[in-house]
């Protein structure tokens, strides 16, 4: 009974034991899915917090008066509005595996200036700002032409072109490329241009060229100091309708460039090279084969260009209509022997003529003859200066016997023309006289001038400038003059008026300004007859009718 007994004991021991073992496993296995339960739980609960987290509003409502204001919140655009669970981590084997068996499907890359653009446009989108973007092209172009009018086509077209691909098709109008100016590339002050910048301006003027100049007609370089004849030559062969040349302080200008412009642009009709350095057997040359087209020729005058004018002298333009020719202020070659008579023969269609701070020595002339006309056409004539000048009654007289048609005389610094002088010009309709004087180096010396009523009579009614500063009439002349003015027409023409220097006094004044209603500019300064406070520039009718009471 007891080894039975003790050994049910034993087994019983082991069967216990094993049941004490197994219960023990089942305890612990219990504990571990309870914390996994409770690990699970809370792990639910923050994605599910996380994923129903109330969205961050794009807008902003503001209560006013009597409306609701719906505002954007720009800096909420970019920002993502729901939660992205993390991607969960794999082994590196588990990746390349996959890899291997799903290859990545290639996606195509677009452009940076097109992924710019697509962000734009969205941004836009998003903003409300897309109103660019909806205007018929025909629209923009109307726009853009009246900015290229006011500012120019460059940089502004190229500006505007990179904003989207609407404005870019709007800037490409070519009727938007007719007139162009091109300022230099800047440089840092004492270094000089790289070779890439100098490549890169190349490439830049040919595209140009090619691609927006095909109807150009008016092209300015302006402070170029390099590249200017591959610039010439570049325009002239993709510009055929090329009508003008500008080029403004300038420098580089040889016979290569000029002999492009003869090859290809037979429409070219207007050069100004004034304040420019060029080559002048180049020009000459150009003008005796070219000429015939050239109808206005502009040029900075010194020693080394006088056989542009020479050639002009010759007949090498025979349209020509507008010449002019100025000097550079710090420049000591001032004087310079013209042929007028020569002149009138090789461009008898000339309407424009001006030499500006130039003294004239008029070349002496045969004697005219019956057939012989002059200047038919002319209806400028400017031979201003600020120095002296030996412009006499009879050479004016013979320059101008055939002006009928002249409207303004410009003849500010001659010290020597006089009334009677002006009075036998044959031109009755004239419009503008400027007879100022503005320098003074031998003011005080000059004669007493009088007969100021002869140019009233002979052009009061038409008469709109005039200027006779520091001219030497007395005060009676002056009052004389202008008492007569209101009385010559009916018709309101006086415009301008110029008395600075003059001994102008408030009785002879006051009458002008009382009858001449249209009269919006007045100059009165430096006129000691008059009261203080009053001789100032007045530049209004409503300032001039303020003077009038002043004067009363």
């Amino acid at each position: 009974m007891e080894a039975s007994s003790s050994g049910g004991l034993v087994q019983n021991g082991r069967v216990d034991d094993d049941a004490a073992s197994g219960s023990g496993e089942n305890g612990s296995r219990s504990r571990k899915s309870q914390l996994k339960r409770s690990v699970g739980g809370k792990a639910k609960k923050a994605k599910m917090a996380r994923m129903f987290r109330p969205r961050q509003p794009n807008y902003t409502i503001q209560q006013g008066e009597d409306m609701l204001l719906y505002i954007t919140n720009a800096s909420s655009q970019f920002e993502s509005l729901f939660w992205t669970h993390r991607s969960k981590k794999v082994s590196k084997a588990k990746s390349l595996k996959n890899q291997k068996k799903k290859p990545k499907p290639k996606l195509e890359k677009k452009p940076a200036k097109e992924e710019e653009e697509d962000k734009f446009s969205e941004h836009q989108l998003e903003s409300g700002d897309s109103w660019g973007q909806h205007l018929p092209e025909e629209v923009l172009v109307n726009i853009f032409q009246m900015v290229v009018v006011q500012d120019g086509a460059v940089p502004f077209l190229s500006r505007v072109g990179r904003v989207c691909r609407l404005w870019n098709a709007a800037a490409s109008s070519l009727i938007l490329w007719r007139k162009v100016t091109v300022g230099h590339c800047w440089i840092q002050p004492g270094k000089s241009q790289l070779e890439k910048t100098t490549n890169k301006i190349k490439e830049t003027v040919t595209w140009l060229a090619q691609n927006r100049f095909s109807q150009l007609r008016d092209f300015t370089l302006c402070h170029w100091t390099k590249n200017v004849d591959f610039t010439l030559e570049a325009v002239s062969k993709f510009c055929p309708h090329l009508h003008s040349i500008h080029l403004s302080y300038c420098k580089g200008l040889t016979a290569s460039g000029l002999n492009s412009l003869g090859m290809h642009s037979r429409s070219l009709q207007r050069i100004n090279l004034q304040h420019s350095e060029f080559q002048v057997e180049g020009l000459v040359e150009y003008l005796e084969e070219q000429g015939k087209q050239i109808k206005q020729m502009l040029f900075t005058r010194s020693h080394k260009n006088d056989k542009v004018l020479a050639a002009i002298t010759r007949g090498c333009c025979p349209d020509l209509e507008l010449l002019e020719v100025n000097k550079k202020l710090e420049s000591k070659d001032t004087e310079l022997s013209v042929c007028f008579q020569s002149l009138q023969k090789a461009c008898p269609k000339l309407k424009i003529f001006r030499m500006l701070n130039i003294q004239i020595q008029h070349k002496p002339m045969r004697k005219r003859d019956e057939s012989e006309a002059g200047f038919p056409l002319l209806d400028e004539f400017c031979i201003a200066n600020t120095e002296y000048s030996y412009m006499t009654d009879q050479v004016l007289l013979d320059i101008l016997f055939g002006s009928t048609k002249l409207r303004v005389l410009d003849l500010r610094g001659s010290t020597r023309i006089t009334t009677s002088g002006l009075a036998q010009l044959p031109c009755p309709k004239l419009e503008c006289l400027f007879w100022g004087q503005y320098f003074t180096k031998n003011l005080g010396f000059t004669s007493v001038k009088k007969n100021l009523h002869l140019l009233m009579e002979k052009w009061g009614q038409t008469l709109q400038q005039l200027d006779i500063t520091n001219q030497p009439f007395t005060d009676a002349d002056l009052e004389v003059a202008l008492s007569f003015l209101p009385q010559v027409g009916e018709a309101d023409t006086l415009l301008s008026l110029n008395l600075s220097g003059t001994r102008i006094t408030p009785q002879a004044l006051r009458p002008v300004l009382e009858r001449m209603a249209s009269l919006n500019y007045l100059n009165l300064s430096s006129c000691r007859n008059l009261p203080r406070g009053v001789k100032k520039i007045y530049r209004s009718r409503e300032e001039i009718c303020e003077l009038l009471d002043d004067l009363h």
